[in-house]
């Protein structure tokens, strides 16, 4: 596919995207516009997952923990600060430099992936048990009350940048949240389309080949995993700005396990895939928990299985597929160049063969 026609397409694809996420409001009731921003928030985190796992080569078992750190650290400071603008920097600040500390043992230590899934893993557990075990009135980061496993309820949602009393509405908590995922959309689109990207994908497939070009796979890895933290962060500022309450049960591990199956549904490798995934899934299991009728557990896995063996690649990657056999893709100039050249070189050669 020609350069200019795919950037053409992705540009009005954004377009699109930035006028459905301004007319949803006015087109849906409020109940359904509070979902989509929960669904949103979701979409931000499958994003840390599926950049560093798909991209990355990085599979975590533990992309909760920086989702949760996240969440504390935003309700923690906005209840201090009374401002979510320092809250929502410091949400993705404090999983980042978690991210740093945790990721520096894990890759120069050049520990094996298959621990670095249980390690990750397990660090989500001590969190969860930690977080879950300060309930009293000991246990408190200024003016914030931690509650144990009751958690931090009323905390203060975004407002307006550095104006506390202007508390963003419904609608603007979703304008807010989706631009939020359209934004880390397209910055890990961009950096995926630099030399820096490259380099990423690059230690994923070959890691011996990427240090003898002069790159250290060690801080590669690292850095992914610094980023892919601090948009875990964001994910969890989002959503604690979604329900004005966190609690432990953020670093569940059932939360973890979905994360694979919205990647796994959508599509791995890709970017789009994992938003694809986690609203359709998020959208199953909120519909499930309304009829009451069976377990959204059960469903999930049973979603999880048929994807795996029916459609191992994920319904993007799918679908690309299917649309790239029915509609070829326009040939560019040269190749146009090339098929009008080879009728008129055919009679010569047979001339000159006589």
């Amino acid at each position: 596919m020609p350069v200019r026609f795919r950037f053409a397409a992705q540009a009005v694809a954004v377009v699109l995207a930035i006028i459905a996420i301004a007319l949803i409001p006015g087109m849906i009731e409020l109940f359904a516009v509070m979902q989509l921003t929960l669904f949103a928030a979701m979409a931000v985190l499958a994003l840390s997952l599926a950049f560093i796992w798909g991209f990355g080569g990085i599979l975590s078992f533990g992309q909760t923990a920086f989702f949760g750190l996240g969440g504390y650290a935003y309700a923690v400071a906005a209840i201090n600060f009374q401002d979510s603008t320092p809250a929502i920097l410091l949400a993705i600040v404090v999983p980042s430099l978690f991210a740093a500390l945790l990721g520096y043992f894990i890759f120069f230590g050049r520990i094996s992936d298959v621990y670095l899934g249980v390690i990750t893993l397990t660090v989500t557990l001590i969190l969860f048990n930690c977080l879950n075990s300060t309930s009293g009135d000991g246990y408190r980061i200024g003016k914030a009350l931690l509650g144990g496993f009751n958690g931090i309820p009323s905390v203060p949602t975004f407002n307006v940048p550095f104006y506390p009393a202007e508390v963003l509405s419904p609608e603007q908590s979703w304008w807010t949240t989706a631009a939020a995922l359209l934004a880390v959309f397209l910055l890990l689109r961009l950096l995926l389309a630099l030399p820096a990207g490259r380099v990423i994908v690059a230690v994923r497939e070959n890691e011996v080949r990427a240090s003898l070009l002069g790159y250290d796979p060690r801080l590669v890895k690292l850095l992914t995993f610094i980023l892919s933290g601090g948009i875990a962060g964001l994910a969890g500022a989002l959503y604690v700005n979604w329900g004005a309450f966190v609690s432990p049960t953020i670093f569940s591990l059932s939360l973890s396990a979905e994360i694979i199956i919205w990647i796994t549904v959508g599509g791995l490798g890709t970017l789009l895939g994992p938003i694809v995934g986690c609203v359709l899934i998020e959208y199953i299991v909120a519909y499930i928990g309304s009829q009451q009728a069976l377990n959204s557990n059960l469903v999930l896995g049973a979603v999880l299985i048929v994807f795996v063996l029916l459609l191992p690649k994920g319904l993007v990657p799918t679908a690309r597929d299917l649309l790239m056999r029915l509609v070829p893709a326009p040939k560019s100039k040269a190749q146009l160049a090339d098929a009008q050249a080879l009728p008129s070189a055919a009679p010569s050669h047979l001339a000159g063969a006589e």
